[in-house]
Parts: C-alpha cells; sequence; structure tokens
C-alpha cells in the first residue's frame, strides 16, 4: 500500500476518512484499561475499555475543526498528549496552527485544547505531520517539520508553559519524523533526508535536542519507526528503495543494517513485548494485497532474524499501532475506511508468538 502523507488541507472532510495518526494512538492507563483516539468531523473522539473488555464510545474530546491528522504521546505518569492541526481562525487560506490537549486518566475529560502555534510564527501553511513524545518528568515535546525544510521542536516548560519555538535545522527532511524516548527518560527524534538518517538527541533533562551526524542511506520517506529496547537504547526502523527492512541502533551500531524483506511499501509499526518470558520486540507492516503482516523477534538480537505472519483479512490502508498490556503482551489496533477499528491481542498463557482473533470496537 503505499505510504499517503499529502497536505491535510486538501484531504476530504467528509464524515470519516482514514486519518494520519501519529505515535501510540492506543493508549493504556494506570489500571490497564485501553483507549483509542481518532479524528471525525473536525475532532477527537475516543473509544475507551471497560473492566469486562467491552468498548464504549465514541466519547468527544473536542478540537474545533481538527484536520485529519492527530499525534499522540504517553508519559510514564500515563497522561496522554494530543496535538493536532487547526485551521488558523480569520487567517490566510490555508493557514494552520499546532493545539494541544491533555488527558490525565482513562475515560476522563480532558482539559481544553490550547493552541502552540506554529513553528514559522502564529500561523504558516502545512509543512509535515507532528510527532510527539513525553520526557521522565512528563514533559511534551512536539516536532514538526518547518517552512524550511527542516525541524523545529516546542517544549513545556518543568512549571507549565511552553517554552518558544526550537530550530533545528536541516532541510529536505521526512514530513513524517518519529519522536521516542529512550531509557534514561530523553527525547530522541529521527527522520530522514535523500543523504541519509539525521538523529536528534537531548543531553540533558529539558534540554533541546542537538543534531547528530548524518548516517548515509537511501530511506523511503514516511516508513520510520522506532521502539526503545530493554538496554535503554532506541532501535530505528525504515524501508530502503531495494524493498527491506533495515535497522539502525545508534547506542550498538554506528550504521544501518539489513534486517527483513518488507511485505509491502507503507508505513512500519513497532512496539516491545514478551514472549516465553523474554523481551521481544514486534513489527508490523501492511501487505501489497491489504492484509497485516506481523514479525516478532528477540529484542536487540536482529541477528536471529524474523519472519513475517499475515493475519486478518484484507482491507483498504490500513493505520496501525502496536503496544503491549499490563503482562507485557502484543495488543494490535488497525483503522480502515468505513470506518472499520479492529483490535487483536496476543494469546496470554500461550507457548511462543501465538495470536488471538481480529475483534471490532466500532
Amino acid at each position: 500500500m503505499a505510504y499517503r502523507s499529502e497536505d491535510p488541507t486538501h484531504r476530504s472532510q467528509g464524515r470519516f476518512a482514514v486519518p494520519t495518526l501519529r505515535g501510540g494512538w492506543l493508549t493504556r492507563g494506570t489500571e490497564g484499561r485501553f483507549s483509542a483516539y481518532l479524528l471525525r468531523d473536525g475532532e477527537v473522539v475516543r473509544w475507551t475499555e471497560g473492566t469486562d473488555g467491552r468498548w464504549s464510545g465514541a466519547d468527544s474530546l473536542g478540537g474545533g475543526g481538527l484536520l485529519p491528522i492527530l499525534a499522540v504521546g504517553q508519559g510514564a505518569d500515563r497522561y496522554v498528549h494530543l496535538v493536532g492541526l487547526r485551521p488558523v481562525a480569520d487567517g490566510e487560506e490555508g493557514h494552520v496552527e499546532l493545539v494541544h490537549s491533555t488527558q490525565f486518566q482513562t475515560g476522563r475529560p480532558n482539559v481544553e485544547w490550547r493552541s502552540i502555534a506554529h513553528s514559522n510564527g502564529k500561523s504558516f501553511k502545512w509543512t509535515g505531520n507532528p510527532s510527539i513524545a513525553v520526557d521522565a518528568e512528563g514533559r511534551a515535546y512536539v516536532f514538526t517539520k518547518n517552512g524550511g525544510g527542516g525541524l523545529s521542536v516546542r517544549a513545556q516548560k518543568q512549571g507549565g508553559g511552553w517554552h518558544p519555538w526550537w530550530d533545528l535545522m536541516g532541510s529536505g527532511t521526512d514530513p513524517s519524523p518519529v519522536a521516542v524516548t529512550n531509557g534514561d527518560g530523553l527525547v530522541e527524534l529521527y527522520t530522514a533526508t535523500a543523504k541519509g538518517l539525521l538523529r536528534y538527541v537531548q543531553e540533558e533533562p529539558g534540554g533541546k535536542p542537538v543534531r547528530q551526524d548524518v548516517v548515509p542511506a537511501e530511506v523511503t520517506f514516511g516508513t520510520l519507526a522506532a521502539v526503545t529496547g530493554p538496554s535503554g537504547h532506541v532501535t530505528l526502523f525504515y524501508c530502503d528503495k531495494d524493498g527491506h527492512v533495515r535497522v539502525w541502533s545508534p547506542g550498538r551500531s554506528p550504521e544501518s543494517t539489513p534486517f527483513v524483506e518488507a511485505v509491502g511499501t507503507g508505513p512500519l509499526s513497532a512496539t516491545s513485548c514478551r514472549i516465553d518470558g523474554f523481551d521481544c520486540t514486534v513489527l508490523a507492516q501492511q501487505t501489497a494485497d491489504g492484509r497485516l503482516a506481523l514479525a516478532a523477534y528477540p529484542a536487540e538480537q536482529e541477528s536471529a532474524g524474523a519472519k513475517w505472519t499475515e493475519t486478518g483479512a484484507p482491507q483498504g490502508p490500513l493505520t496501525t499501532t502496536l503496544t503491549q498490556d499490563l503482562d507485557g503482551g502484543l495488543v494490535a489496533m488497525t483503522v480502515a475506511d468505513g470506518p472499520v477499528l479492529l483490535t487483536m491481542r496476543q494469546k496470554a498463557g500461550a507457548d511462543g508468538f501465538q495470536l488471538g482473533g481480529w475483534h471490532s470496537v466500532i
């Protein structure tokens, strides 16, 4: 399936079209219940898992005319941060601002949406899809490609409020960067240019992420995914121009290495989980014929290899997110046109990596 990263201001605003969803839009509360976040009719809507495993919703979280793109991040405190794009009231045609809201408890209302403006001023035209990560202190960092083709970030202050936008420089970057928190609770940002891979990393808590040297690579834009492993190092996955999934973990290897053959051309998803009591990593990608494929391997042991397993029925373009439950088991969720919102879990207590059936949330 081809990856779609087009300007959301030009996309259909019908009752439901599959939006661009960034980050972990399936979140888990402190008590273990899940919440799923989508966009519909210009607002964020949420489905919440009950104690009996049944889902309720959709509950409106507002947003006031949001465009069909949403980035979701969650910190160790389990607070959920939501970032969207909204046309600027009385602004120039096609100009947008980024807006932010927080949900503190599962199933509870969120706080009022507030503008965090745009990296190029109070408002600007669409430049890229935002990405968000939350550091160990619960501060959100919102990244976006800016009007110059580089990257900018806006970070929350420790005592409340936001720092001004910080320009991270660069040019010709992927419109969909990936933000992640490493094992030290510091935020890292990964993106790509025509020359290769770029990494930005904090050197101290609350600090401005610092750009590292470019790593030569041929990257298919829009395919990046990252996960933090048991060592605390971040592992980045992406598709190269030859149809292979490659791996880069700067804390473990200075260069990217080939891993497995891609099953499609669209974005990758990744998460950690437990299989037979061991830390593992799971990848997901939609196949060329529309099914979802999953591949699992021992965490940070790429030399062990992995094999794709297809699951579910063929669908139109899917948006997929992966996470884990309180016991470390895999939980997957996909959304397709319709809308069709499906979830699936790893079979608890089963030997090996066995998956349960797909169940409809809506």
